[in-house]
């Protein structure tokens, strides 16, 4: 089937929800994947930030290909091993607490504002509100949407969620507006993904903090895109001097295989009880075995400390070409979570590296966002580096 073929049987068969690009995928090793031409591509997107050690790692295969022969799903009444030993191993590289586990990061997000309205009620609060912030992106479920501070995304979709309020992020000023506010919990990303790639200020998450605890608030971190090693640690925010106490996990947390969670602290989560939520997938055998096997490789390969370092090594090139071509307004992120600000469209670059065999993504009209699997070498940096410098050539060609 050609590319073209697919993506016309895509679209008169599956609802047309994505803007595909023209081409269909069928293999993918490491940073690369392929097309049913067999033409090669380097993937700095990661499926977006879920194939964090590339694709189709052998340790996560081999424990996958394991539990294949054993059990596929039992559901959450009777106790899964993989689930137990996952659960223990996220909260010892965190925070003390409890997981639960479901299927995606909206999933995640739902289970955390339910726990968070829950314990409201159990502490005898009267406010359910959550505030979150403007540009954040924490899923397309109707609660998760509506905790989203993204009008254009929401639109359409009335009525909305009720018990959000979105305040500037990075503002000072919006601190000591939230002084003022009867809420329960702040939910926020350290690094806004979606929203632009705009990293959190140290300075600000710290003071968010004291007001949280000073006020009786949750503080509640939506590290889908951040956690894992992504940003530069097992979690970003261990960057930030803080702990959190809610945490929502996903995308990279099973190498591709989906599979979302929560952490809470041990008072928190005594909230839920039997009945309170469930899942009927999630935590099912084969997706906890890809996250421990993720989980545990990430931690004895140290591979969020090589995602620091290559985090910098690719940072530094985006900065020389900065300085070569006017187009790059600014380089910002974290880690491996790295946005480039461009004069103009960010996705007519992203469709230009596309053709020279690429793929990236935009966070916005302006950004790329470059997300490659945190087990890349530089040597494949070095290609995207080389690759995106020709397209910013041409069209310097072309301007001039």
């Amino acid at each position: 089937m050609s590319n073209q073929l697919a993506m016309k049987t895509n679209q008169s068969s599956v609802m047309n929800t994505y803007a595909r690009f023209p081409i269909t995928l069928v293999k993918g090793k490491g940073s690369f994947v392929w097309d049913e031409n067999n033409e090669q591509y380097l993937d700095f997107t990661s499926g977006i930030a879920t194939c964090s050690l590339g694709h189709v790692p052998e340790f996560v295969h081999d424990k996958l290909q394991e539990q294949l022969s054993l059990l596929w799903h039992c559901s959450n009444l009777y106790h899964i091993p993989s689930q137990e030993k996952l659960a223990k191993l996220l909260i010892e590289k965190s925070f003390d607490g409890q997981v639960f586990f479901c299927n995606s990061g909206a999933e995640a997000n739902e289970a955390l504002i339910k726990l968070a309205r829950q314990h409201a009620e159990i502490n005898g609060k009267v406010s359910r509100k959550i505030i979150t912030f403007k540009h954040s992106f924490h899923g397309r479920t109707l609660a998760a949407l509506s905790a989203t501070g993204q009008e254009k995304l929401q639109k359409g979709f009335a009525p909305l969620v009720e018990g959000f309020q979105h305040l500037e992020f990075n503002s000072f000023e919006a601190l000591k507006e939230l002084e003022s506010i009867d809420a329960c919990g702040v939910l926020l990303e350290l690094v806004q993904g979606e929203g632009g790639v705009n990293p959190a200020n140290k300075e600000w998450v710290l003071e968010l903090a004291k007001i949280c605890k000073k006020n009786n608030l949750l503080l509640m971190l939506d590290e889908i895109q951040t956690g894992i090693g992504r940003t530069g640690t097992l979690f970003a925010y261990q960057q930030y001097n803080i702990v959190p106490d809610v945490m929502s996990l996903a995308k990279g947390l099973g190498s591709g295989f989906p599979i979302g969670a929560i952490i809470a602290s041990n008072e928190v989560a005594q909230s839920f009880k039997p009945g309170s939520h469930g899942s009927t997938f999630g935590g099912n055998p084969l997706a906890t075995t890809a996250g421990l096997a993720t989980v545990q490789y990430v931690v004895d390969q140290e591979i969020a400390q090589q995602a620091h370092k290559l985090g910098n090594y690719l940072s530094e090139k985006l900065k020389e070409l900065q300085k070569e071509y006017a187009q790059i307004k600014q380089v910002k992120g974290l880690g491996l979570l790295i946005g480039v600000v461009f004069e103009g469209s960010a996705l007519d670059v992203v469709k230009k590296l596309l053709a020279k065999k690429v793929l990236v993504l935009t966070a916005g009209e302006n950004v790329l966002r470059i997300l490659p699997p945190l087990t890349a070498s530089t040597e494949e940096i070095d290609l995207f580096i080389q690759t995106l410098g020709q397209v910013l050539a041409e069209e310097s060609l072309i301007v001039g």
